[in-house]
């Protein structure tokens, strides 16, 4: 079973030096980073919250750092938060990262890992 997914961010987290940081690895949610994530104080005041708080303990690693924090995911271009979003549902809902999708010029339908070229991994 794959357990590991690893991605590649559109943009990449910025750190407090200035290094971009885009390669990373998402892990399979679990019942209880679902539970304690709905049940934070932060996620009552705004609901929004919830999915900063499920990147958080479900990012694995990205870029030299072991793991994500709350602060980090903050930090995220928009566009980054969303891929790691549409990523989250995708691998814990869909059970794959793939993503159909046509060429424009000739229509023809295929799929494509949007996690980035590597395989997961358990």
């Amino acid at each position: 079973m794959t357990t590991k997914y690893p991605f590649v961010l559109p943009r990449g987290y910025v750190d407090e030096q200035g290094r971009v940081h885009r390669e990373g690895v998402m892990r399979l949610a679990t019942a209880r980073d679902e539970i304690t994530s709905q049940s934070d104080p932060r996620v009552r005041q705004n609901p929004a919250y919830l999915s900063v708080l499920l990147l958080a303990r479900t990012v694995a690693g990205l870029g030299a750092a072991q793991g994500a924090d709350t602060l980090m995911i903050e930090n995220l271009f928009a566009s980054d938060l969303a891929f790691l979003q549409d990523l989250y549902r995708r691998i814990n809902q869909d059970g794959h990262t793939e993503a159909e999708v046509a060429c424009p010029e000739c229509g023809h339908a295929f799929a494509v890992d949007i996690a980035g070229d590597a395989p997961g991994e358990s």
